[in-house]
């Protein structure tokens, strides 16, 4: 807001009526820091030189009659119905029927309550407001404008809180929240928030809508100082399973959070893999994350580029297992750590990684498998009896006698925790496992319940990233074969798309089809056809399909 319209037209209230309650300017709306926090400035505004032709200006009607300093918000509320950011439209009362008998005038309607879906919708405007970053600190920048805009928005979402009560929606609205409260400095409030909002995101198991909310409270945890928790949450959101423009969007933050640790290194390369996913197609992207990487070359110029980049391990606070490795001297197997020392001694004819937390064996002399920790404590013994294994995921293992058949799964003490014996087998993953009998295949859950009957020819769950994984993706989903064509279940057997295509790969929000003119197209996920299938390639369905989508870049 400019100085001199807020000083004239305090002069036109004044002859008015009482003066209204100036509202401080804080300094971060006019100049760089190092640090984002709203100070106000005391005193009030100068008044510019008079310019006598100029007409004598109006008093600025849509500033609240008061308003707290930024430093001290307001609790948010539902909208009063002569708020200026969310008035009401204007509307004719219905008019009323008479009474039958009588000739009374009209009755008058009890007054309505106020909606908070009337006026202007607090997502969209949050989704359409124009961002403008620190060069230095690259946070988030606001005017008192701005910043009542913001806090009427927060006060919209507050009263769309209070009508909805499914954890879909109140994890967004509750992540929406946060994200306003933490841009206008109120960080008690958007870490309540974002841990309410991750409560129910959690509950409803969907991948993108828990990875949004954990990048949002991360995001917040990350001005709070909170660095670990940020790392850890912005790493278990940043999924390879979501669309590029949202991953691209998660690497840019995850930048910020490396830069406001002095980890410039770690910094840049997730600013330049946010680029690489989005380098043509995003303009605004684009532009901010030049101005961030510009912020690390000067800061590396004064200070460095800091520590060397963190493993995934690190960032998600997970103790790294040690690998395998042989022994020249003593011709045997053993682990060592990162610096190439034996962590385990080498006393093993044969072994397999660490995975959750524990290895398979196998002791000289021995062809049966043994179990350790990551101490080298044995956990099952040899004597146990199994000639094959797979590797531990979610507590549990497949292992058999005979080596190639009679699967069953055990957990870590060698107790049997799904007792009929399977042909063929797969890994755990999520708490679900394919599994195989006679030909045919289905699914189990960590009990042993058939969540998937054993119907099918097999499983070929194929991602848009290229991958391709042996049963349900993270969430919950896997392409399935039913007399040569592929269809979707998913992890309860519901059956999401009929098995009726030549090709079915799950993108982050659809499923791509390949038609039997070898077409490609792609569904919703309730099965509908949303684009056509008439693409060459699934490359042009995938743009497409970013076209059509445009919640794939949310406010983090």
């Amino acid at each position: 807001m400019d100085d001199n319209r807020v000083a004239e037209a305090g002069d036109a209230a004044e002859a008015e009526g009482p003066p209204r309650p100036r509202v401080a300017r804080p300094a971060w709306a006019s100049m760089a820091t190092q640090t984002w926090r709203p100070v106000p400035v005391p005193g009030a505004l100068a008044k510019p030189p008079a310019e006598p032709e100029a007409p004598p200006a109006e008093p600025l009607r849509d500033l609240p009659e008061q308003r707290a300093p930024l430093r001290d918000l307001p609790e948010y509320a539902a909208p009063a119905r002569d708020m200026t950011d969310y008035r009401e439209p204007a509307r004719e009362a219905p008019r009323p029927p008479r009474d039958r008998d009588t000739d009374a005038g009209p009755r008058i309607p009890a007054p309505r309550p106020p909606s908070a879906h009337e006026g202007p919708d607090p997502e969209q405007a949050l989704a359409a407001f124009d961002w403008r970053y620190d060069p230095d600190t690259l946070r988030e920048l606001v005017d008192e404008r701005e910043a009542v805009t913001l806090m009427a928005i927060g006060r919209a979402l507050t009263a769309r809180i209070d009508e909805r009560h499914n954890d879909a929606d109140r994890a967004r609205l509750f992540s929406l929240r946060a994200a306003v409260s933490r841009v206008l400095g109120d960080l008690p409030r958007a870490l309540a928030d974002g841990r309410r909002a991750l409560a129910h995101a959690e509950a409803t198991g969907e991948l993108r809508r828990i990875a949004i909310v954990q990048a949002r409270l991360a995001h917040v945890l990350q001005w709070a100082g909170e660095f670990a928790e940020a790392d850890r949450l912005f790493t278990l959101a940043n999924s390879g399973e979501l669309p590029d423009r949202l991953r691209a969007s998660m690497h840019q933050h995850i930048g910020k959070c490396a830069y406001d640790q002095g980890r410039y290194m770690e910094a840049c390369n997730h600013f330049e893999r946010a680029l690489d996913l989005r380098r043509a197609e995003d303009p605004e992207m684009i532009a901010q994350t030049e101005l961030a990487l510009d912020a690390v070359f000067r800061r590396v110029a004064e200070r460095g580029w800091g520590p060397y980049p963190r493993t995934p391990e690190e960032l998600l606070q997970l103790r790294r297992p040690p690998v395998p490795a042989f022994s020249e001297e003593k011709e045997l197997w053993g682990y060592t750590g990162p610096d190439g020392q034996f962590l385990i001694a080498p006393r093993y004819n044969d072994v397999q990684p660490f995975r959750d937390g524990v290895a398979w064996v196998q002791l000289p002399g021995a062809l049966t498998w043994a179990l350790i920790d990551l101490d080298g404590q044995m956990l099952i013994q040899p004597a146990s009896g199994w000639l094959g294994v797979s590797s531990f995921a979610d507590g549990l293992a497949w292992v058999a006698r005979n080596g190639t058949s009679n699967w069953l799964a055990i957990d870590k003490t060698g107790a049997v925790m799904i007792q009929p014996y399977y042909d063929d087998v797969r890994p755990f993953r999520r708490g679900l496992a394919a599994v195989s009998k006679e030909g045919r295949w289905g699914a189990v859950n960590a009990a042993g319940d058939e969540v998937v009957p054993l119907a099918y020819e097999g499983f070929a769950t194929a991602l848009a990233d290229g991958r391709y994984i042996d049963g349900f993706n993270d969430e919950g989903l896997a392409v399935v074969i039913l007399d040569g064509k592929k269809g979707v279940v998913d992890r309860t057997g519901h059956v999401l798309v009929p098995s009726m295509y030549a090709n079915v790969v799950i993108h982050p929000v659809a499923y791509l089809i390949v038609d039997q003119s070898q077409r490609w197209g792609a569904l919703d996920r309730r099965g509908r056809v949303l684009v056509d299938p008439h693409y060459p390639s699934r490359n042009g369905v995938i743009d497409e399909l970013d076209r059509l989508l445009a919640d794939t870049k949310p406010v983090l």
